[in-house]
């Protein structure tokens, strides 16, 4: 049985269909030291986002370089996108030099 969804969350992506199979699907290897990485990364990144989210004193600042930079070519559309920007980078420089 496949399940197909159209998401219309916030998103800047044109990738919105998801399909979902209702049989289990098994890993055959076990995970790599990079696919370890990636997860660990995204746990503390996300974990981080959630704090400064809540952090009062940091929501007006935030807001404020968000509004600065979400025109530039490179910049981030969404706040969503702004905080994983921000957070990633400063996730990435303490722990990669």
């Amino acid at each position: 049985m496949l399940l197909a969804t159209h998401r219309t969350a916030a998103t800047t992506s044109n990738k919105c269909n998801r399909l979902y199979l209702r049989v289990p699907v098994k890993r055959n290897s076990p995970l790599s030291q990079r696919e370890i990485q990636i997860r660990n990364r995204f746990t503390a990144v996300s974990q981080a986002i959630k704090a400064r989210k809540s952090d009062l004193s940091k929501l007006t600042t935030d807001q404020a370089n968000f509004r600065a930079q979400k025109n530039d070519p490179d910049g981030a559309k969404t706040m969503k996108a702004y905080y994983w920007k921000i957070c990633g980078d400063e996730w990435d420089q303490s722990h990669n030099g």
